[in-house]
């Protein structure tokens, strides 16, 4: 670690951790107040990934309700969101067979008309270009690794841009300490499970009075595929097979651009069985009839996965603290029915920006922005999640198949009366760690050989991610007890690290002999989805962020 006193010093009026659609929302609508208000702000967005975009992935259908708001000439000045939804189906698949069931029923807000296919990686490449045109200081490849406090316990800012230490954790030839940015608010936007957001979480008790967060994984490809298969426009999301009724997820299909089709499978994260293995189940969705048929004859280009936050009204956090805030998915604003959160990550990115104008504008900093929650509170977001806020528990409790007849009708009744539910607002109760069963009780699944064609194995997964980190540095990736995996996690469990991790991070090795079994972490193919910091049932890996730049390199995810 470098003394403060190696360090230089920058002072902002807002530093913005994560160029995501929260992050680049909020820079843009600090500096759109500030030209209205003839007055100067100073922003500073830093951002892990190589380039802006690089770390993003999502579905993605967008709804431009928050960009409308933001930049209401968004088509005009040549936006990516390229294709309008034009097909939305529906399907619940069996094993061989499958059931498209009627769109009319289901409220409005389930429905993708007036919604775009995209790019949300390119969507912020966009976004970062507005955002620099009105003077926004971005800093791709500067990874935030800490939090600086005042000598009274507020957020200072943060310590980015540190490198140039080796394995061992003495200093190389190119050691640089990296910067501290000072700032009168910090907006945290890290994204799902932020290494700075959970710090600030727990120092200063955020969670407390609410449910645990809940999260799945989202695995994507993007397949480019023939003219005879491709439907420009078409939105499909399925439910069951492969999964089993007590194991939430589903896949989604969107056909847009040149001929792409985004392929993607979400599994929830409070899944039981210890033997389950979330890319697996991908690779097997991908030859059912209902999938196959739009993917035979095209290509795969891109592969890629994160988690997703699904917890919803009840578990969002206190939104603020002494001299900052958490945005977008670092507080989890994802409306799962919907499969959608990039709007309302855009939205409260927005309504911090408005807060911390204001409070900037009246002489403030480095206080409790409590104006951010009040209007959250008063937000469309809030509105959204509050209808859908019985989603997920239903889901988890009554299974896939009556849960989702009961959360249909419960949508129904809550989009009707402006959010009237008959269960009130149910709990979460476990986190999805502690919902990991104990392999003893469960057998072992066996999972089809891909056949390179239509499914693939991991790590020529990740090579499609162009996954890269320096080798000689401290593994970001840390284990609370380096015996845990063996000792504690192999017998309980048949340590599912190695199972639930889309990347192939983590194995257990044996020696010629079968036995004598070691873990082993391969954090150069770490794709930053910090699956293994949620899902891990002794809570023993420890996601942190690498040097800036590390990680995948997606193009269009």
């Amino acid at each position: 670690m470098a003394d403060d006193n190696e360090r230089e010093a920058m002072d902002y009026d807002v530093v913005v951790v994560g160029a995501g659609p929260a992050g680049l929302s909020a820079a843009i609508r600090l500096k759109q107040l500030a030209a209205e208000a003839g007055v100067e702000i100073s922003v500073a967005v830093v951002e892990k990934g190589s380039e802006v975009g690089a770390h993003i992935l999502s579905g993605a259908v967008i709804d431009p309700r928050a960009l409308n708001e933001l930049i209401p000439d968004w088509k005009e000045k040549g936006a990516p969101l390229e294709t309008p939804v034009k097909h939305d189906r529906f399907v619940a698949l069996g094993p061989q067979g499958d059931i498209t069931i009627p769109m009319f029923p289901m409220p409005k807000f389930m429905h993708n008309h007036g919604n775009y296919i995209a790019s949300l990686a390119n969507v912020c490449r966009w976004l970062a270009t507005e955002a620099e045109a009105l003077g926004v200081e971005i800093y791709p490849g500067m990874a935030a690794s800490e939090v600086v406090y005042t000598e009274d316990g507020a957020v200072k800012g943060i310590v980015a841009g540190v490198f140039g230490i080796g394995k061992d954790g003495e200093r190389k030839g190119d050691y640089q300490p990296g910067l501290e940015l000072h700032s009168k608010y910090t907006f945290i936007a890290e994204g799902v499970r932020g290494s700075l957001a959970k710090e600030i979480q727990a120092k200063y008790d955020l969670t407390k009075g609410k449910e645990p967060q809940k999260f799945g994984i989202g695995l994507k490809e993007v397949w480019q595929v023939p003219d005879e298969v491709f439907e420009s426009g078409l939105v499909q999301h399925t439910v069951g097979w492969p999964l089993d009724d007590n194991t939430g997820g589903g896949s989604f299909m969107y056909h847009f651009g040149d001929n792409y089709v985004a392929i993607g499978f979400v599994v929830h994260l409070n899944y039981r069985n210890p033997w389950l293995s979330p890319f697996d189940e991908f690779q097997r969705l991908k030859h059912h009839p209902a999938i196959r048929r739009y993917l035979e004859g095209g290509k795969r280009i891109a592969y890629g996965a994160r988690a997703i936050t699904e917890g919803g009204l009840q578990s969002v956090p206190k939104l603020s603290f002494p001299g900052g805030v958490l945005i977008g998915c670092s507080a989890g604003f994802v409306n799962l029915p919907r499969i959608k959160g990039s709007h309302n990550a855009m939205k409260t990115g927005m309504l911090a920006a408005e807060a911390a104008f204001a409070a900037i504008q009246a002489g403030r900093g480095g206080d409790d922005l409590v104006e951010y929650e009040a209007a959250y509170q008063s937000s469309w977001v809030r509105k959204e999640l509050h209808i859908v806020r019985n989603a997920k528990p239903l889901w988890s409790r009554l299974g896939t198949w009556v849960g989702g007849a009961v959360v249909m009708a419960d949508l129904i009744v809550s989009n009707m009366t402006g959010g009237f539910s008959f269960f009130g607002t149910l709990k979460h109760g476990k986190t999805d760690a502690a919902s990991t069963g104990q392999a003893k009780d469960y057998k072992p699944i066996v999972y089809p050989k891909p056949d390179g064609v239509l499914s693939f194995d991991k790590l020529s997964s990740v090579f499609l991610s162009a996954t890269n980190h320096e080798e000689d540095q401290p593994a970001h990736l840390r284990l609370g007890d380096p015996s845990v995996p063996i000792e504690v996690n192999l017998p309980r469990y048949g340590e599912p690290a190695r199972l639930y991790c889309p990347a192939g991070v983590y194995e257990v090795l044996y020696d010629e002999a079968g036995a004598n079994p070691r873990f082993q972490i391969n954090a150069q193919n770490c794709v930053h989805c910090k699956t293994c910091d949620i899902k891990d049932p002794s809570q023993n890996i420890r996601w942190t962020t690498p040097e800036g730049g590390g990680g995948p390199n997606y193009p269009n995810m």
